[in-house]
């Protein structure tokens, strides 16, 4: 428990800061220093951070990086993390395009049911021109991939850029009503040396708008206790 008397139980751990990926919002295009091997935590000291964190009253971890599949061995440290009891769960978020379906049935066996997606367009070239790698279908497959083989539930995240793939929300938030996704738009915060501006930024009022335009009202739903400033809202059929 916090200052403020708020019960902390979720825990979030940055495996490493390589991306295969170099999304435009968040490196630039030329070389960059990324963290020395020698500096970043060893598997054994972010579990044993974990055992503690848990000791004192931590159940949900969410496993980020960069991208969490690059690091070597990332497989054997996720079931070890696993095998801590006392976590109820543990999620991950990536950029799929690293994820066979071995990998993903291999997550399955170890109890891994929770799969962050970061999917900002559904248009190939524009998918290309955001993460400055031509991996769409391969992105796409492991989203599908993990569906099939009961991943739930599925999250995709999607920073959204005015003049990018804001003109995308209502497709992307369509999916739910034929697939049991959650789709999650994330306000663009222009950072380093990005390259893109406060002006392209879109706020959540502005998503919502978009989105009833085209598909009909949204019923906002219940706040839970793990959903910290989020807001949930859920399209009729879906």
């Amino acid at each position: 428990m916090n200052a403020g008397g708020r019960s902390i139980n979720y825990l979030r751990i940055s495996v490493t800061d390589r991306c295969n990926f170099r999304f435009r919002y968040c490196v630039p295009a030329a070389p960059f220093t990324v963290i020395p091997h020698n500096e970043i935590a060893r598997y054994e000291e972010i579990l044993r951070i974990t055992r503690l964190a848990c000791d004192m009253g931590i159940t949900k971890v969410r496993l980020t990086g960069g991208e969490p599949f690059v690091r070597k061995n990332i497989l054997s440290f996720i079931q070890q993390l696993c095998a801590i009891k006392t976590l109820k769960d543990i999620s991950i978020t990536t950029n799929g395009s690293l994820l066979t379906r071995e990998k993903i049935q291999a997550l399955m066996d170890m109890g891994i049911r929770r799969l962050n997606f970061s999917l900002d367009t559904l248009v190939p070239a524009r998918f290309e021109a955001i993460t400055r790698r031509n991996r769409f279908d391969r992105v796409w497959e492991s989203i599908m991939t993990a569906l099939e083989l009961g991943m739930a539930p599925i999250k995709i995240n999607t920073v959204v850029i005015r003049g990018i793939n804001d003109d995308e929300v209502a497709d992307l938030a369509g999916l739910t009503r034929d697939f049991p996704f959650h789709i999650r738009f994330i306000e663009y915060m222009p950072m380093g040396e990005s390259h893109l501006e406060k002006q392209q930024q879109v706020l959540t009022a502005e998503i919502r708008q978009n989105i009833e335009t085209r598909l009909g009202p949204l019923q906002q739903m219940p706040h839970r206790a793990n959903d910290g400033p989020s807001k949930n809202f859920q399209l009729s059929g879906a």
